[in-house]
This record gives structure tokens, C-alpha cells and sequence, in this order.
């Protein structure tokens, strides 16, 4: 996509809001923080249609951003809540976005989430100018993925790695599920209709709402899979069991969840068989073949597995790339 480019050294993300401003959408410090935080969803958004394009991009980076502040472990917990409230509020159009104090800014390591950060007045700038049915379900969808971060740090407030917390049930793993992920497969639903009306799917938004729904909490599922090791050294164990140090039971619970999630992302393949635009369907299949891939990779796993990175190769990638733009509509399904 084309950028529009800020002034050398000026920190923040400057967007292009003027003209036809849905084809030129982020500029290049932008487009560097997708890169970096997620190789396969920058693949997406470039595949998406331009009118479907501009809402969830941005979509995508203000939820980066209240991740950012979520996740920002070297500032005080209540300071992350605050800001994250603040940040909600200027999301949900009531305020303008915080100027964030410096001790959270040098909290977030990563230069290219930083960057983010700095540059989130000129997200709340973008939301404004978009359409007013695409602005109020970035809005929408924003606000419960705030919601989401908000209820994992209160929920592991006090975890430790020698006291690791555990979530209570199925119950509260699946609805953690939604409101991070599974939501977003509702956004993507919801403003693929607006978008594009009846060019978006041979199905009916209802069916693809359910699908939706299933495929983003899939997503998210196979995250909460793949790092169970890396999570349980900071304490936190989104795996419901009685005793996190029970190397059996983690197990067991991690093939019974593994197996939830297969079902769930063979939703998203379903899904995407519905599109009628050749790169809408790969922009929507191609995050479905690679969970599909990282979740063979943990069948079986042991508990040294678990604790080793599993990554899906770039050369998947892009063979995942090549076969969802060259499948016909329908086939993927079967």
C-alpha cells in the first residue's frame, strides 16, 4: 500500500487523512511495527480490499497499542490500568489520546511498539475521520479487546513463576478467548458486509458471524498453546487446572484444548471458502494454514516441547500465501 511519510526523527506515526486517505493508510514507521509484531497479519492487511482496508488496519494498531500499554511488565500494574482506561476513553471518542509520561514509554523495550505508542494521538486522529459505520465498530471492537487486557491484568496481578495463577474454568479460558480474539472475528464479518456488501461472501452474515466468532478464538488459542511454557515463567497459566505445577494435568488439559482449537480454526478455513474476492479469501486463509500448521506441530507434545518456540517457517508462509490465492471458492472447506 502507499505511504505517507512524517518527518524524519519525528517519533510518531503520521497517517495519510487528507484525499483518498483509505489507500494510504500507514506510513512507513507503521508498516514497520506490523512487520515486526506479526510477519503474517501485515501479509494480511496488504491483501485485503482497499475499502475493507483502512478500518481494520487501523483496527489492528490500536488494539496493538493498548497490548503495548497491557504489557508494558516494568510499569506498576495500577499505572498500566490507568493508562489503558485512558487510552479506552479516547478510543471510545470521548477524549483525546494521552500523552504518555516517559517512565511508560522507556517500560515498552521493543523501539517499534514505542513508536506505536508515541504516535497514538495519530491514531485517534485517523479513527475520526473514518467513515461513521467503520469508525463505530473499530470502536466496538476495540473497547472489548480493552476489556479483555483489562481482566488479565487484574486476573494475574500477583502471579509469580514460584506462584503461577491459574484461570478457574473452560468457562473463563473460552470467554478470554472472545474478547481478544473472537471479537475480532465479528469485526472482520461486520465490516466486510459494510464494505462490501454482497461482493463479500456467498454466505449469510449470520452463518459467518458463528464461523467468525469460532475462527478468532481459534487464533488465540493457539497462542495460548504454543507458549504455555514462556507464559508459566511470568506466572500466568491461561490453562484451567487445580495446580499449575501439575506437569500431568497442564498436559492433559493442553491436548483437550488442542484438539477444541483444531475444530476452531477448520472454522476459519470454512470461512474463508465463502469469499468471493480472490485476495479476501487468501487474506483470511492465510492466518487459517498457518495456525493449522503450528497446531500439528504441537500434537503430542511434550513437556519440553512446550517449553521450546514453535515457529511455522517463512517458506510455509508464503506456500501457505501461494495456495490460498490460487484455490477456487468453495474448495478449502472440503
Amino acid at each position: 500500500m502507499k505511504v505517507a511519510r512524517g518527518r524524519p526523527g519525528a517519533g510518531g506515526l503520521t497517517f495519510g487523512l487528507g484525499g483518498p486517505w483509505l489507500n494510504e493508510v500507514i506510513d512507513e514507521t507503521g508498516r514497520q511495527v506490523l512487520k515486526g509484531v506479526s510477519r503474517s497479519f501485515y501479509l494480511t492487511l496488504r491483501m485485503l480490499p482497499v475499502p475493507m482496508r483502512g478500518a481494520a488496519s487501523l483496527g489492528y494498531l490500536l488494539a496493538r497499542t493498548s497490548d503495548t500499554l497491557a504489557d508494558s511488565a516494568k510499569a506498576p500494574y495500577e499505572a498500566r490500568l490507568q493508562f489503558l482506561d485512558q487510552f479506552g476513553v479516547a478510543v471510545s471518542g470521548d477524549r483525546d489520546a494521552p500523552r504518555w509520561p516517559v517512565s511508560i514509554l522507556n517500560s515498552v523495550p521493543d523501539a517499534r511498539e514505542r513508536n506505536l505508542l508515541e504516535g497514538s494521538a495519530d491514531l485517534i486522529a485517523w479513527l475520526r475521520k473514518l467513515p461513521a459505520g467503520e469508525a463505530q465498530l473499530v470502536r466496538e471492537v476495540v473497547e472489548i479487546i480493552i476489556g479483555g487486557q483489562r481482566l488479565d491484568l487484574k486476573r494475574f496481578a500477583d502471579a509469580r513463576r514460584e506462584h503461577p495463577v491459574a484461570l478457574s474454568d473452560d468457562a473463563a479460558l473460552e470467554d478470554y478467548a472472545w474478547r481478544v480474539a473472537g471479537c475480532v472475528g465479528a469485526f472482520w464479518t461486520k465490516l466486510g458486509f459494510l464494505t462490501l456488501g454482497d461482493r463479500f461472501s456467498i454466505s449469510t452474515e449470520a452463518d459467518l458471524l458463528e464461523r467468525g466468532i469460532a475462527f478468532g478464538k481459534g487464533l488465540q488459542l493457539v497462542n495460548i498453546l504454543r507458549d504455555v511454557g514462556e507464559d508459566l515463567a511470568c506466572g500466568r497459566c491461561y490453562l484451567p487446572v487445580a495446580n499449575p505445577h501439575d506437569r500431568v494435568a497442564l498436559l492433559e488439559c493442553h491436548a483437550r484444548w488442542l484438539a477444541r482449537t483444531i475444530d476452531w480454526v477448520r472454522e476459519g478455513e470454512r470461512y474463508a471458502a465463502t469469499l468471493k474476492s480472490r485476495r479476501l479469501r487468501a487474506a483470511t486463509a492465510l492466518p487459517a494454514l498457518i495456525a493449522k500448521k503450528t497446531v500439528e506441530s504441537m500434537a503430542g507434545a511434550t513437556w519440553d516441547r512446550l517449553h521450546t518456540r514453535i515457529k511455522v517457517p517463512r517458506s510455509f508462509v508464503y506456500l501457505s500465501l501461494f495456495r490460498a490465492f490460487t484455490t477456487a471458492p468453495g474448495s478449502m472447506s472440503r
